[in-house]
């Protein structure tokens, strides 16, 4: 059986780590911010959102785990949206016919953006409501 090491210099897209690797990855990432921002247009709704709330959650967070948690949830749903795009990326890139495999695996992805975006809501309401109109 072939080693760890074997195993991953059988492909050729592997690297082979070090500082250069890291150049990379992060020219890789940057390129993908990229592709998301001008082919994206949901992408650039949501980080709309998220330059305009992460001030406000900042502010309105009482402690630094609520500052934390309101922030994170907004990065949580760029996240998921950029996964999501990656994935009508790739299906559209196998076929742009219909085909059912490739609408449920686009709507599964939808449905992740849609449930991240509803965690961040509920994280919002739960934290700033009893803060700020309390009962």
């Amino acid at each position: 059986m072939a080693s760890h090491s074997e195993m991953s210099k059988s492909s050729p897209y592997k690297s082979t780590g070090g500082l250069g690797r890291i150049v990379r990855a992060l020219r890789y990432s940057l390129q993908g911010l990229g592709a998301a921002w001008h082919n994206e247009a949901a992408f650039r709704q949501e980080l709309a959102l998220v330059v305009i709330l992460t001030p406000l959650g900042l502010w309105l967070g009482a402690s630094v785990i609520e500052r934390l948690l309101l922030v994170s949830v907004l990065a949580f749903v760029l996240i998921v949206e950029l996964l999501n795009s990656a994935i009508e990326a790739l299906a559209d890139a196998i076929s742009t016919d219909h085909h059912p495999l490739l609408g449920r695996a686009k709507d599964i992805g939808s449905a992740a953006v849609l449930l991240s975006l509803l965690l961040a809501g509920a994280t919002w309401i739960c934290i700033l409501v009893p803060a700020y109109w309390p009962a």
